[in-house]
């Protein structure tokens, strides 16, 4: 049994593998061709943190793959008035054939997938956020070729999409350039598991160093979900991290442009090149849906 909380837990050949499915997935849903794989299967997708792009995607991946997914949320279920998580984890994971959480703290997902008989996903935590990585990597496939050796830069937040830039460095063989302002910095430990697995990352407060001839551009809101009081702090201090035309200018011709969604315009990145040619992030958004459903396959079909 395999549980996929963060990309270092993927060798690099699975990851290839899955996002080759993934586009052989996309293209049967395209042509109209059935490809229920996981006929009655079942996902229980945990809600600690409201999503839009995370519960359609999971919950139509389900569907589209002939199985079913069942919404559960803190507040209407026990976890919400105090179950421990191990006894959650070995009630749930009884009845169903994987568990995905969306949820704030790492640990709350580790601490379940100790406990779960069943494969478990993390949809999202404070700290990384690997299924999302997974469809940018599709993304930039699908555009491009493949991600090996070129070059992501990474504007903002270190949070936990910039953990997750870092951890998929190792894994999908991309170098990184990581601008973040001093006090915002990714994780220490992150990075250098991924520097002493030979993975090239540079960290700078410079966003023109980081964008120069870079193959692709990157950023994520200045205050994820749960900070909202920081927002007047954040904008002060991510002021000169906004992803404009200068920015995209002095990045390769052929650069794209990635947002994990939802965006502000006009904060971390200017209308211009969010809805700009050099933009893919509707193919990005789009995509979770098709590597998701590849990677319930990697996870539930042995």
């Amino acid at each position: 049994m395999r549980h996929f909380l963060t990309l270092l837990d993927l060798k690099s050949f699975e990851g290839t593998q899955i996002l080759e499915r993934a586009f052989e997935l996309k293209n049967m849903q395209k042509e109209g061709k059935s490809h229920r794989t996981l006929e009655g299967k079942t996902l229980a997708m945990i809600f600690d943190k409201a999503s839009t792009r995370t519960r359609v995607s999971f919950e139509t991946g389900m569907y589209q793959l002939g199985g079913h997914a069942l919404f559960l949320d803190s507040k209407s279920t026990q976890l919400g008035r105090g179950e421990p998580i191990e006894d959650s984890a070995r009630v749930i994971s009884s009845m169903v054939d994987a568990v995905m959480i969306r949820t704030f703290d790492q640990s709350m997902v580790e601490k379940f997938a100790q406990y779960s008989s069943v494969p478990v996903i993390n949809a999202l935590t404070d700290l990384t956020h690997p299924c999302q990585i997974l469809a940018d990597v599709m993304t930039y496939k699908q555009h491009n070729d493949s991600i090996q050796g070129k070059t992501v830069a990474w504007v903002g937040d270190g949070n936990n999409m910039a953990h997750s830039w870092i951890n998929g460095a190792t894994v999908f063989g991309y170098n990184l350039n990581l601008a973040c302002p001093e006090g915002y910095l990714p994780d220490a430990s992150i990075l250098q598991h991924a520097r002493d697995m030979g993975a090239s990352i540079e960290v700078t407060q410079d966003v023109l160093a980081a964008t120069a001839g870079v193959d692709l551009v990157t950023t994520d809101v200045w205050a994820s979900m749960g900070q909202e009081e920081e927002q007047a702090e954040r904008e002060q201090a991510f002021a000169d991290y906004m992803v404009n035309d200068t920015v995209m200018r002095i990045a390769k011709p052929t650069a794209l442009f990635m947002h994990c969604l939802p965006a502000h315009r006009g904060e971390e990145v200017a209308a211009s090149v969010i809805d700009g040619r050099q933009s893919v992030v509707w193919d990005e958004a789009e995509n979770r849906l098709h590597a998701q459903k590849a990677l319930l396959e990697f996870l539930l079909i042995q």
